[in-house]
Parts: C-alpha cells; structure tokens; sequence
C-alpha cells in the first residue's frame, strides 16, 4: 500500500518521498489508519518490520494538522522506550520525517547530562522521546511539564518490562492527562504486557502482523555446536568469509564482550563492544562506524538486541546462547531488516541443551545444525594453570609422625618431665 493513500499531511508525504520510501510495510499499513483516526492502538509486529515509522509517522502527521490550533507550546508527544539507542533511533526517525515542520524534540536518557536535559524540559519541546528510569527521576526532582499531553507511546513494551521498568511506567503514566491517545508497541504480548494495555490504553484496536513468538522470515537460522573453549576460535574462521562483513556478536556479559573484542583485535579483526559499561560517546561512535563499515564485528550484549536499526547486518551470531526465548527473537531481529535477507547463527554447546528445547517450542520449529568444514571440534581443553590446581590439604605434624612412629618433640619432652623443650639437644 502507498503512503499517499494512508491519509498522511503533505508536509510528512514530501519528506517520505526524500527519504526514498514508496510503499508501507504490513505493520504501518495496518497501524496509521486508526492513529489518525484517534483510536489506542497495540501493535504487535517482529523487530524490523517498521513499527518506529508506525507511530511517527500518524503522529507528526496529527501535530502537522492541528498546528494552527495550538496557540502555545508545550509537551504534545510523550515517547517511552527501553534503551539509548532505541530513544536515538526514534529521535532520528522524527528528524528525518518532520523535517518539513517546526516540531521540537527531545532525548531524556541515562548516560548524559542531567542538566542539559532539564534545559530541554523547561524550553517547552512539542515531543519528549525518553528511557523510564532517567524520566522517572526527573520528574521525581519536578522537572517536566506535562499538562498539554495528547498522545503517549510506549514502544518495545516487553523489553522495558523484561528490564523491571514496570514500577516506573505505571508512575510516569498515572501522572498524565487521562484524556491522551495512547499506543503500545511491542514484539510480544506477555501477560504483563496485557495487563499493562489494560491499564493505559481504553479500547484499543489491536493490530498484529505475523506470528507473536516467530523471527522474521527474512533471517535463515542454524545451529553451530561447539564446545565452550572452542568458541572464539570458531567465530574467527567463520570470519574468514568475506561474506561475513557486517557482523553483530551477542554475549551474556560486559565482561565477556570487552573479551571477545580484544581477541578479535588480536587476530586483526576490527571490532568494537556495546554494553551499559561503556559511556554514551563510546556508544555512539561505535554504532556510526559500525553503520559506516569502519567496524566489521560489534560484540554486545543484550542491551544492544532493541533499537538498533542497522539495514546492513548481514549476519547475527549468538555468541552466547541467550537465555530467554524472546532475547533470542530480538537477537536475530537486528538482521534481515527491510525486507533484505539474513543469517542468524547460535553457537550451541552442551550445557543449551535445555534452553535450545524451549526455544524450538518457542519458535515452533526446529533449527539446523552445521559445521565449518575442517575447523577441529575435538580440541582439548586448554590445561589448568597449575597455579590454580586444587593442592592436597597439608597434613598436621601429627598425623607425620604418628605415621612414621615417632614423637613429635613437645610430647617427648613433657614424657620426660622436661619444660623447655625447644632448648632439648
């Protein structure tokens, strides 16, 4: 379906047009009729299916419309998602879409200046995009005007739950107008999700594409079993291939990505990791060269598995096996997008057998194994350093003696009636 037949202002249709875009995904299709119209909305829809420009678009298009009837500035729009990245990415999207409007944005987010934020609150911006837990506690310190609120927009719902933002949410919104359009986001509908809609949205249409628990059927999926130690050594002769040139790594740990990155700078593979550790800068000028193919492998952790809208990825390797089903869902999300093709690939070793079953139920179906044509899988495991072995308890002097049959000396010379033994010749 076109854009021009969404109903959409033309000020929002012309800056479509310069980006390029023609037609609607399935999601923004389903999902900009009823915004418009003025209607909550859930939409549910699998990472890289288009649902940010699902809600930006309708609602800059409303702000467009009714411009002439606000008389005085203020706080219109109120974005809340999970991560940085997904509150940059969002912000992007409302630059590049409204660039032919006077809307003013601004980012509320953990990792930088407290102070500069506060300046953007009180300069009565039309749309705040922000994370729960930084939001939250500036509100708690008064700052934030939100009695103007017409819309709220809660995307990648589950995550910020899954994240244990659910306290914070449902403070932040009770705290709104009630008379606001609302609409949720998300990739998933867990039961605390629903109950969530239930509470902050009232009647809404609910606009589903695709399978709640399924990956996008642009991604082929294949298992690589392998042992534990064995694992950097596999990924860098998967990295052999030329065809492996924009390279996304999940791992469970900060400390497990700062490690794979300086092994993969060891063998001159230009990497970089993400994780909440590293700075917002850092961050941010990793994602751009990454974007720029500056960086061939971005190793990150699962804070990295929303919000990163990265057309490119051409592979994604679960490094680590993830440990919910749905991580894995939004792992793999970051590959495959916009209708390109991608490969998603879990390194399985014997300790995933019990996640990789629930996965499988999850997904409902059954993944392929491969195996790299002579890569050695039979490796031993690097011995221990002996400086940690597990040394045999020392044995009491006793127990020395008793065994060769001789006395110890302090007992001798108490038989003997002597005190001082330590002076015995």
């Amino acid at each position: 379906m076109s854009f021009q037949s969404l109903g959409l202002h033309t000020r929002i249709l012309q800056a479509i047009d310069d980006a390029g875009y023609t037609q609607a995904t399935p999601i923004q299709a389903k999902t900009i009729p009823p915004i418009l119209q003025g209607k909550d909305v859930i939409g549910l829809a699998q990472t890289g299916t288009g649902k940010t420009a699902a809600f930006t678009l309708p609602l800059l298009s409303d702000l467009s419309q009714k411009s002439h009837e606000l008389s005085t500035r203020g706080t219109r729009v109120l974005i809340i998602a999970p991560t940085r990245e997904l509150v940059a990415q969002i912000n992007q999207s409302i630059r590049t879409y409204g660039k032919y409007t006077n809307l003013r944005t601004a980012m509320v987010t953990g990792g930088a200046s407290e102070r500069h934020q506060i300046e953007k609150l009180q300069s009565d911006v039309d749309i705040v995009i922000a994370t729960p837990g930084r939001l939250m506690a500036l509100m708690e310190a008064g700052h934030g005007s939100f009695g103007k609120l017409t819309h709220l927009i809660l995307d990648e719902a589950d995550r910020m739950l899954d994240m244990g933002f659910m306290p914070d949410i449902e403070t932040i919104t009770a705290s709104l107008p009630k008379r606001r359009q609302s609409l949720l986001f998300s990739a998933t509908l867990a039961p605390q999700v629903e109950r969530l809609a239930r509470k902050t949205l009232k009647s809404p249409v609910t606009i589903e594409v695709g399978g709640r628990s399924n990956p996008a059927a642009t991604v082929k999926q294949f298992l690589y079993p392998v042992e534990q130690h064995l694992k950097a050594d596999l990924l860098i002769n998967l990295l052999d291939d030329h065809q492996f040139f924009s390279v996304i790594a999940f791992v469970k740990t900060r400390e497990e990505a700062d490690a794979l990155t300086k092994t993969l700078h060891g063998v001159s593979i230009s990497a970089e990791a993400i994780h909440s550790d590293r700075s917002q800068n850092h961050r941010t000028r990793a994602l751009r060269d990454f974007k720029a193919s500056k960086i061939r492998v971005l190793v990150a952790t699962d804070i990295a598995a929303r919000g990163l809208d990265i057309p490119d990825v051409t592979h994604v390797i679960n490094f680590d096996f993830p440990m919910q089903s749905d991580d894995y869902i939004h792992r793999i999300g970051r590959t495959g997008r916009a209708g390109n093709e991608g490969c998603a690939l879990t390194f399985l070793t014997s300790n995933d057998g019990e996640r990789l079953k629930k996965l499988e139920r999850h997904i409902g179906r059954t993944l392929a194994k491969r195996y790299v044509e002579g890569f050695n899988y039979q490796v031993p495991a690097p011995e221990q350093d002996k400086r940690f072995e597990k040394r045999k308890p020392r044995r009491h002097s006793a127990d020395r003696f008793e065994k060769s049959g001789r006395r110890p000396a302090k007992k001798a010379a108490k038989k003997r009636g002597k005190t001082d033994y330590r002076k015995r010749r």
